[in-house]
């Protein structure tokens, strides 16, 4: 598998990393709003990636290896995010597929995922405030650890079943 990087110091949602004109970067929250449709979707999906492009330990996963062409993955980014949020019912993919094909190439481990949520977290909270701002941060933690279980063939669910043990 191809090495992307050594740093080791991951972003996490209490600890996320810090954007120009972030809470973290003591921006005036005050004058956020809520997220509201598409446009929003738009804006916040692409300072996200604005700023994992340019991050050390997961920006080099999505340009060196996944190759990724930001122009061509926008819609459907937006569609999932638009979904997810707003219930548009936009997006038909399957979000595992592609990060099963990447972790073959790259292994995409926990400080990956912690990265990327850390990098989403402070990109939503930048930009928005409210109750969908809200719903994209929690929403964005369940993905991101259903898909990290999922690479490393496990459940989605975070919860495991109970099983009644057989008599006999």
């Amino acid at each position: 598998m191809k090495a992307v990087s050594t740093d080791r110091s991951p972003a996490t949602p209490s600890g996320p990393a810090t954007l120009p004109g972030s809470a973290a970067a003591g921006a005036d929250r005050s004058r956020l709003r809520d997220l509201s449709g598409r446009t929003d979707v738009e804006d916040l999906v692409r300072g996200f990636y604005r700023a994992a492009f340019a991050d050390p330990l997961i920006g080099p996963v999505f340009t060196d290896v996944a190759r990724m062409d930001l122009e061509a993955h926008m819609p459907v980014m937006c569609d999932f995010w638009e979904s997810v949020l707003f219930r548009a019912g936009k997006y038909h993919g399957n979000a595992l597929q592609p990060h099963l094909a990447l972790n073959r190439s790259v292994a995409l481990e926990q400080q990956h995922f912690a990265r990327w949520l850390g990098i989403w977290h402070a990109t939503v909270d930048s930009l928005f405030l409210g109750e969908k701002a809200e719903l994209a941060k929690t929403q964005a933690v369940r993905i991101g650890g259903s898909l990290l279980r999922r690479l490393h063939d496990g459940d989605a669910s975070e919860y495991v079943t109970v099983r009644r043990r057989e008599n006999g």
